[in-house]
């Protein structure tokens, strides 16, 4: 027996005790059938083989989707522990002032936003926003609304998702160039009180679209404006 037989001999011996080896892997056995299509000649049509080709590509859209569905799983995952966390640090601060602090420090780091801003509406607008101004705006009632709707006519939602070029310079100051979207979470103050604004401002144009989830947002929403209205008693 030559060099050659011996090991086609070896190689179909090894086949006989464990064909898996070949039925498992997907390159190999499309290639056996592409070599059996071939002595059939182009005049008969192989209806395995056509079955064969569907079930393949059946198959290829279902691992696409699991993958996608472990994908939008993780991201899922990771997004309501980064708002669970930015509750806790919401939470934190025992007075307004550090609570004020923590809009551009910890609770900014905790959403990984590049900017927020706090704005309050109040018939005395002109009032002083106590040495916050950098994270703090008074301003007089309906100028909220008019900022979430663009001053079109149209609902205003609880959590506005957009993208924004140009950033506006009155909310965002001398970063308003680098603001390429925006979250707005509208805040409800209380009974007998005006709303609130705050505003997550992100240099990331893709991480604010209107097309986006709004839940975990919403419930950020709700944790902020009842620490808000702690400070507002």
């Amino acid at each position: 027996m030559t060099e050659q037989a011996a090991v086609l001999d070896a190689l179909r011996q090894k086949i006989l005790d464990d064909p898996e080896v070949i039925l498992e892997d997907q390159t190999l056995m499309k290639a056996l059938i592409d070599a059996n299509e071939r002595t059939l000649g182009g005049n008969i049509v192989d209806l395995r083989g056509i079955a064969m080709d569907r079930l393949e590509s059946r198959l290829d859209r279902l691992e696409d989707t699991h993958r996608s569905v472990i994908a939008a799983a993780y991201e899922n995952l990771a997004g309501t522990n980064l708002i669970h966390n930015a509750v806790l640090r919401a939470l934190e601060p025992t007075d307004f002032p550090m609570f004020l602090q923590s809009l551009s420090g910890d609770l900014l780091e905790a959403l990984r936003v590049s900017r927020l801003r706090l704005i309050l509406e109040s018939k005395e607008h002109d009032s002083p926003s106590i040495g916050f101004e950098d994270v703090l705006s008074i301003v007089e009632p309906g100028v909220i609304d008019h900022y979430i709707t663009a001053g079109r006519n149209m609902t205003v939602r609880p959590v506005t998702l957009r993208q924004v070029s140009p950033a506006s310079s009155d909310v965002y100051g001398d970063n308003a160039a680098y603001i390429k979207s925006e979250a707005l979470l509208k805040l409800d103050l209380g009974k007998g009180r005006l709303p609130g604004l705050l505003i997550m401002g992100s240099e990331d144009p893709h991480q604010f679209r209107p097309n986006q989830g709004t839940d975990l947002l919403a419930f950020f929403c709700g944790a902020f404006e009842r620490a808000m209205r702690r400070w507002l008693a």
